[in-house]
Protein backbone atom coordinates (compact mmCIF):
# COMPACT_ATOMS: atom_id res chain seq x y z
CA UNK A 1 0.00 0.00 0.00
CA UNK A 2 2.73 2.47 1.00
CA UNK A 3 4.65 1.61 -2.16
CA UNK A 4 1.57 2.31 -4.30
CA UNK A 5 0.94 5.64 -2.55
CA UNK A 6 4.58 6.63 -3.04
CA UNK A 7 4.39 5.80 -6.74
CA UNK A 8 1.20 7.85 -7.11
CA UNK A 9 2.77 10.81 -5.30
CA UNK A 10 5.85 10.63 -7.54
CA UNK A 11 3.64 10.56 -10.62
CA UNK A 12 1.72 13.62 -9.41
CA UNK A 13 4.92 15.55 -8.66
CA UNK A 14 6.37 14.57 -12.05
CA UNK A 15 3.20 15.68 -13.82
CA UNK A 16 3.23 19.01 -12.01
CA UNK A 17 6.87 19.55 -12.92
CA UNK A 18 6.12 18.72 -16.55
CA UNK A 19 3.16 21.13 -16.56
CA UNK A 20 5.08 24.04 -15.02
CA UNK A 21 5.80 26.68 -17.69
CA UNK A 22 9.37 26.83 -18.89
CA UNK A 23 11.32 30.05 -18.56
CA UNK A 24 13.97 32.04 -20.38
CA UNK A 25 16.76 34.05 -18.74
CA UNK A 26 18.88 36.65 -20.50
CA UNK A 27 21.06 39.70 -19.96
CA UNK A 28 20.57 43.20 -21.28
CA UNK A 29 23.46 45.36 -20.26
CA UNK A 30 24.21 44.39 -16.64
CA UNK A 31 20.58 43.58 -15.86
CA UNK A 32 19.41 39.98 -15.72
CA UNK A 33 15.83 39.11 -16.68
CA UNK A 34 13.60 36.05 -16.49
CA UNK A 35 10.66 35.72 -18.86
CA UNK A 36 8.34 33.14 -20.38
CA UNK A 37 9.96 30.91 -22.96
CA UNK A 38 8.58 33.11 -25.75
CA UNK A 39 10.20 36.20 -24.18
CA UNK A 40 6.99 37.71 -22.80
CA UNK A 41 6.47 38.95 -19.24
CA UNK A 42 10.12 39.77 -18.59
CA UNK A 43 11.08 40.57 -14.99
CA UNK A 44 14.40 41.92 -13.75
CA UNK A 45 15.82 39.53 -11.16
CA UNK A 46 19.42 40.61 -10.52
CA UNK A 47 22.45 42.54 -11.73
CA UNK A 48 25.39 40.67 -13.22
CA UNK A 49 26.36 38.64 -16.28
CA UNK A 50 26.20 35.06 -17.63
CA UNK A 51 22.84 34.03 -16.15
CA UNK A 52 21.92 30.35 -16.05
CA UNK A 53 18.47 29.16 -14.99
CA UNK A 54 18.11 26.16 -12.70
CA UNK A 55 16.32 23.20 -14.31
CA UNK A 56 13.07 24.01 -12.47
CA UNK A 57 13.32 27.73 -13.28
CA UNK A 58 13.21 28.89 -9.66
CA UNK A 59 16.85 29.96 -9.21
CA UNK A 60 19.24 32.01 -11.33
CA UNK A 61 23.00 31.49 -11.14
CA UNK A 62 25.30 34.18 -12.53
CA UNK A 63 28.51 36.01 -11.82
CA UNK A 64 28.96 39.50 -10.49
CA UNK A 65 31.53 41.94 -11.86
CA UNK A 66 33.36 44.52 -9.75
CA UNK A 67 35.74 46.79 -11.66
CA UNK A 68 36.21 49.35 -8.89
CA UNK A 69 39.69 48.11 -7.96
CA UNK A 70 42.87 47.61 -9.95
CA UNK A 71 41.69 44.23 -11.23
CA UNK A 72 38.29 42.94 -12.27
CA UNK A 73 36.73 40.76 -9.55
CA UNK A 74 34.04 38.22 -10.41
CA UNK A 75 32.11 36.03 -7.98
CA UNK A 76 29.45 33.33 -8.33
CA UNK A 77 25.98 34.24 -7.06
CA UNK A 78 22.53 32.65 -6.96
CA UNK A 79 19.25 34.60 -6.98
CA UNK A 80 15.74 33.46 -6.14
CA UNK A 81 13.68 34.20 -9.26
CA UNK A 82 10.49 34.88 -7.28
CA UNK A 83 11.96 37.30 -4.73
CA UNK A 84 15.22 38.48 -6.28
CA UNK A 85 17.08 37.62 -3.08
CA UNK A 86 20.72 37.08 -4.03
CA UNK A 87 23.29 34.92 -2.22
CA UNK A 88 27.00 35.08 -2.93
CA UNK A 89 28.45 31.58 -2.84
CA UNK A 90 31.24 31.35 -0.23
CA UNK A 91 34.21 29.01 0.04
CA UNK A 92 35.55 29.58 -3.49
CA UNK A 93 39.34 30.20 -3.46
CA UNK A 94 39.44 32.83 -6.20
CA UNK A 95 38.19 36.35 -6.87
CA UNK A 96 37.86 35.64 -10.57
CA UNK A 97 35.12 33.11 -11.37
CA UNK A 98 32.45 33.24 -14.05
CA UNK A 99 29.85 31.46 -16.20
CA UNK A 100 28.18 29.07 -13.73
CA UNK A 101 26.00 26.30 -15.20
CA UNK A 102 23.48 24.19 -13.29
CA UNK A 103 23.68 20.42 -13.10
CA UNK A 104 20.64 18.60 -14.53
CA UNK A 105 19.42 17.83 -10.99
CA UNK A 106 19.85 21.45 -9.82
CA UNK A 107 22.19 20.53 -6.98
CA UNK A 108 25.59 21.67 -8.28
CA UNK A 109 27.24 24.31 -10.42
CA UNK A 110 30.19 24.02 -12.76
CA UNK A 111 32.06 27.23 -13.54
CA UNK A 112 35.34 28.67 -14.75
CA UNK A 113 37.82 29.70 -12.06
CA UNK A 114 41.14 31.51 -12.35
CA UNK A 115 43.90 30.32 -10.04
CA UNK A 116 47.67 29.86 -10.30
CA UNK A 117 47.73 31.90 -13.52
CA UNK A 118 45.42 29.55 -15.41
CA UNK A 119 41.72 28.91 -16.01
CA UNK A 120 40.32 25.73 -14.49
CA UNK A 121 36.88 24.13 -14.08
CA UNK A 122 35.43 24.24 -10.56
CA UNK A 123 32.36 22.63 -9.04
CA UNK A 124 30.35 23.62 -5.98
CA UNK A 125 27.05 22.74 -4.36
CA UNK A 126 24.17 25.14 -4.93
CA UNK A 127 24.26 25.83 -1.18
CA UNK A 128 27.89 27.02 -1.41
CA UNK A 129 29.40 23.86 0.06
CA UNK A 130 31.70 21.20 -1.37
CA UNK A 131 33.90 23.28 -3.68
CA UNK A 132 36.64 21.44 -5.55
CA UNK A 133 38.59 21.73 -8.78
CA UNK A 134 37.08 19.19 -11.14
CA UNK A 135 39.57 19.86 -13.95
CA UNK A 136 42.79 21.80 -13.48
CA UNK A 137 44.96 23.17 -16.26
CA UNK A 138 47.64 20.58 -16.86
CA UNK A 139 50.40 22.97 -18.02
CA UNK A 140 51.09 26.69 -18.20
CA UNK A 141 48.62 28.49 -20.48
CA UNK A 142 46.63 25.29 -21.01
CA UNK A 143 43.31 26.59 -19.75
CA UNK A 144 39.82 25.11 -20.09
CA UNK A 145 36.72 26.95 -21.32
CA UNK A 146 33.13 26.58 -22.56
CA UNK A 147 31.94 24.14 -19.91
CA UNK A 148 28.52 22.50 -20.32
CA UNK A 149 27.00 19.56 -18.44
CA UNK A 150 26.28 16.20 -20.03
CA UNK A 151 22.52 15.46 -19.78
CA UNK A 152 23.03 12.55 -17.37
CA UNK A 153 24.82 14.81 -14.87
CA UNK A 154 27.77 12.41 -14.66
CA UNK A 155 30.18 14.51 -16.70
CA UNK A 156 30.66 17.60 -18.82
CA UNK A 157 32.13 18.98 -22.03
CA UNK A 158 34.79 21.69 -22.29
CA UNK A 159 37.57 22.83 -24.65
CA UNK A 160 41.11 24.21 -24.54
CA UNK A 161 41.21 25.93 -27.99
CA UNK A 162 42.75 22.80 -29.51
CA UNK A 163 40.48 19.96 -28.39
CA UNK A 164 36.89 19.41 -27.27
CA UNK A 165 36.73 17.06 -24.27
CA UNK A 166 34.09 14.90 -22.62
CA UNK A 167 35.18 14.38 -18.99
CA UNK A 168 33.59 12.74 -15.97
CA UNK A 169 33.22 14.53 -12.63
CA UNK A 170 36.60 13.24 -11.53
CA UNK A 171 38.13 15.04 -14.52
CA UNK A 172 38.96 11.78 -16.31
CA UNK A 173 38.82 11.72 -20.09
CA UNK A 174 35.85 9.97 -21.71
CA UNK A 175 36.16 11.22 -25.31
CA UNK A 176 37.95 13.94 -27.25
CA UNK A 177 37.77 15.61 -30.67
CA UNK A 178 40.54 17.76 -32.24
CA UNK A 179 39.11 21.17 -33.16
CA UNK A 180 41.34 21.66 -36.23
CA UNK A 181 39.89 18.52 -37.85
CA UNK A 182 36.27 19.32 -37.00
CA UNK A 183 35.68 22.78 -38.41
CA UNK A 184 36.84 23.66 -41.90
CA UNK A 185 38.30 27.18 -41.92
CA UNK A 186 37.25 27.79 -38.32
CA UNK A 187 38.38 27.60 -34.70
CA UNK A 188 37.27 28.28 -31.14
CA UNK A 189 37.98 31.08 -28.69
CA UNK A 190 37.99 31.25 -24.90
CA UNK A 191 34.59 32.95 -25.00
CA UNK A 192 32.95 30.28 -27.16
CA UNK A 193 29.87 28.42 -26.02
CA UNK A 194 28.87 24.77 -26.39
CA UNK A 195 25.51 23.13 -25.77
CA UNK A 196 24.75 19.41 -25.77
CA UNK A 197 21.37 18.16 -27.03
CA UNK A 198 18.90 16.62 -24.55
CA UNK A 199 19.63 13.12 -25.92
CA UNK A 200 23.42 13.66 -25.62
CA UNK A 201 23.75 13.03 -29.34
CA UNK A 202 24.81 16.43 -30.70
CA UNK A 203 26.98 19.25 -29.47
CA UNK A 204 26.32 22.75 -30.78
CA UNK A 205 29.53 24.74 -30.93
CA UNK A 206 30.49 28.42 -31.38
CA UNK A 207 33.01 28.59 -34.21
CA UNK A 208 34.94 31.64 -35.39
CA UNK A 209 35.23 31.40 -39.17
CA UNK A 210 38.20 32.35 -41.31
CA UNK A 211 36.00 34.16 -43.84
CA UNK A 212 36.04 37.59 -45.38
CA UNK A 213 33.41 39.99 -44.08
CA UNK A 214 32.45 43.39 -45.42
CA UNK A 215 30.51 44.40 -42.32
CA UNK A 216 31.17 47.80 -40.86
CA UNK A 217 31.63 48.12 -37.09
CA UNK A 218 32.38 44.41 -36.70
CA UNK A 219 35.59 43.52 -34.91
CA UNK A 220 36.83 39.97 -35.33
CA UNK A 221 36.01 36.91 -37.43
CA UNK A 222 32.40 36.11 -38.34
CA UNK A 223 30.78 33.61 -35.94
CA UNK A 224 28.87 30.49 -36.97
CA UNK A 225 27.21 27.60 -35.16
CA UNK A 226 28.24 24.04 -35.97
CA UNK A 227 26.79 20.72 -34.82
CA UNK A 228 29.09 17.88 -33.76
CA UNK A 229 27.60 14.38 -33.99
CA UNK A 230 28.99 12.77 -30.84
CA UNK A 231 28.62 9.22 -32.13
CA UNK A 232 30.37 9.70 -35.48
CA UNK A 233 32.65 12.64 -34.66
CA UNK A 234 31.44 14.48 -37.76
CA UNK A 235 30.79 18.23 -37.58
CA UNK A 236 28.28 20.04 -39.80
CA UNK A 237 27.77 23.77 -40.18
CA UNK A 238 24.26 24.76 -39.06
CA UNK A 239 24.06 28.51 -39.68
CA UNK A 240 24.91 29.61 -43.24
CA UNK A 241 27.64 31.96 -44.37
CA UNK A 242 26.57 35.58 -43.95
CA UNK A 243 24.42 34.86 -40.86
CA UNK A 244 26.39 35.98 -37.80
CA UNK A 245 25.22 33.57 -35.11
CA UNK A 246 26.65 32.44 -31.77
CA UNK A 247 25.80 31.36 -28.19
CA UNK A 248 23.71 28.23 -28.94
CA UNK A 249 21.36 26.92 -26.25
CA UNK A 250 19.04 23.95 -26.85
CA UNK A 251 15.30 24.42 -26.29
CA UNK A 252 14.34 20.92 -27.45
CA UNK A 253 15.68 18.21 -29.69
CA UNK A 254 14.60 20.10 -32.79
CA UNK A 255 15.24 23.75 -31.87
CA UNK A 256 17.78 25.96 -30.13
CA UNK A 257 18.24 29.59 -29.16
CA UNK A 258 21.19 31.66 -30.27
CA UNK A 259 22.32 35.22 -30.84
CA UNK A 260 22.03 36.62 -34.35
CA UNK A 261 23.08 40.07 -35.42
CA UNK A 262 21.60 41.08 -38.78
CA UNK A 263 23.60 43.38 -41.04
CA UNK A 264 21.50 46.42 -40.14
CA UNK A 265 21.55 45.81 -36.36
CA UNK A 266 23.94 47.40 -33.90
CA UNK A 267 23.28 44.79 -31.21
CA UNK A 268 22.56 41.04 -31.31
CA UNK A 269 19.14 39.60 -30.47
CA UNK A 270 17.98 36.20 -29.29
CA UNK A 271 16.52 34.00 -32.03
CA UNK A 272 14.80 30.63 -32.00
CA UNK A 273 16.34 28.44 -34.71
CA UNK A 274 15.40 25.00 -36.04
CA UNK A 275 18.01 22.29 -35.47
CA UNK A 276 18.88 22.30 -39.18
CA UNK A 277 19.35 26.09 -39.14
CA UNK A 278 16.80 26.70 -41.89
CA UNK A 279 14.15 28.47 -39.80
CA UNK A 280 15.07 31.52 -37.72
CA UNK A 281 12.59 33.48 -35.60
CA UNK A 282 13.47 36.62 -33.57
CA UNK A 283 12.56 36.25 -29.89
CA UNK A 284 14.11 38.98 -27.68
CA UNK A 285 15.66 42.13 -29.13
CA UNK A 286 19.02 43.49 -27.92
CA UNK A 287 19.70 40.70 -25.41
CA UNK A 288 22.34 38.02 -24.83
CA UNK A 289 23.65 35.36 -22.42
CA UNK A 290 20.41 33.37 -22.59
CA UNK A 291 19.50 30.11 -20.89
CA UNK A 292 16.29 28.12 -20.42
CA UNK A 293 14.74 25.98 -17.72
CA UNK A 294 13.96 22.35 -18.47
Amino acid sequence: MYRILALILCAVVSAQAADSPRKLAYARGNNLYVAALDGSGAKKVATGVSPDLSPDGTMLAFNTEDASGKTLERSIAVADVATGKTTMLPNIPSKNCHSPVWSPDGRQLLFQIYADKDWHIGIIGADGNGFRFVKRAEADNHSFYSVTWAPDGKGFYCQDLETIYHLNLAGALQEQWPIAKLFAHGGMSSGGRMAVSPDDGRLLVDVEMDEETARKDWDGPPPAIWSLDLSTGRATRVTPKGVFAWEPCWVSGDAFLCLIQPTSAKEPSIYRVSADGKTRQPLVKNARDHSVSR
